[in-house]
């Protein structure tokens, strides 16, 4: 994509993972040359969510970011790190409250502290007003339970990286949440189930994100030397979305720019 391509907001970037501690000036460069003008860098932990702020704050013209505590890191908080996320989240850079969810699919954490942990994380945003970036593996009916008991209390949440089934797509959007779709869709092997779905995906609930250095997607061409995702890959993840609605790729980006910027109450003009 040139740089005269419609203006994306990657909602989900790990940009302080270690993968990109030498080259992360040249990421954003190559991410901003795509199109990708604006990331949001995913916090997973007190101190990830301290260094998701850092490089917010630092690359202040392209960068916010998520102050949370994902499910794997659950097993390490406490009342403590609840405070602290409190208090990271009054950064001007703080978006939403998140990753937070239940991952029982590598069951990192003990479910019933990651149930903890996660309802804790939902109530603090309830009492800062601020949306949620959620994560969900093999735990939907117990993350649905939950959620329903504060959505009317939240102002919105997204379930990052969706890769579930239908009944469970239709379960979060009747949660009136909205959906991430990342690279997952462009995997032949495990991604086909998504292509399906993605018309159900009503536009002004769907937002793109790459989960980078994650989720490389399989499908772009030349097929890049390194395994590593960036988030100037992201428009190929706008590409499938768009032939799968059969509309045209400027269309789904400022759609899931309009959407994004909403969500989050980003300060953009463009």
């Amino acid at each position: 994509m040139e740089s005269s391509a419609p203006t994306l907001i990657d909602i989900g970037v790990n940009l302080a993972d270690k993968s990109f501690a030498n080259d992360r000036e040249e990421v954003l460069a190559r991410a901003k040359k795509a199109g990708v003008k604006t990331l949001i860098i995913t916090g997973t932990s007190v101190n990830g969510s301290e260094k998701a702020l850092e490089l917010a704050n630092q690359y202040d013209d392209t960068c916010f970011a998520t102050v949370g505590i994902h499910p794997h890191d659950a097993k390490q908080a406490n009342a403590k790190s609840i405070n602290q996320l409190r208090s990271l989240a009054t950064d001007k850079k703080a978006v939403a409250l998140g990753e937070m969810g239940l991952d029982f699919n590598r069951d990192f954490s003990p479910r019933p502290q990651q149930e903890k942990v996660f309802i804790q994380q939902l109530e603090l945003a309830c009492e800062l007003k601020l949306p949620v970036f959620l994560h969900e593996r093999d735990a939907d009916q117990r993350m649905q339970a939950i959620l329903k008991d504060y959505r009317d209390h939240l102002i919105n949440g997204v379930i990052h990286c969706f890769t579930g089934q239908k009944h469970v797509l239709f379960n979060y959007l009747d949660l009136d949440l909205h959906i991430g779709l990342t690279g997952w869709i462009c995997d032949e092997r495990r991604g086909q189930h998504l292509l399906k779905l993605i018309p159900s995906i009503p536009s002004n609930r769907l937002m793109v994100e790459t989960d980078a250095p994650y989720l490389l997607p399989r499908t772009l061409n030349p097929k890049p030397k390194s395994r590593r995702n960036e988030p100037a890959f992201l428009p190929e993840v706008v590409k499938t979305i768009a032939d799968g609605q059969h509309t045209d790729y400027a269309r789904v980006a400022n759609e899931t720019w309009q959407v994004t910027k909403s969500f989050f109450q980003l300060p953009l003009t463009a």
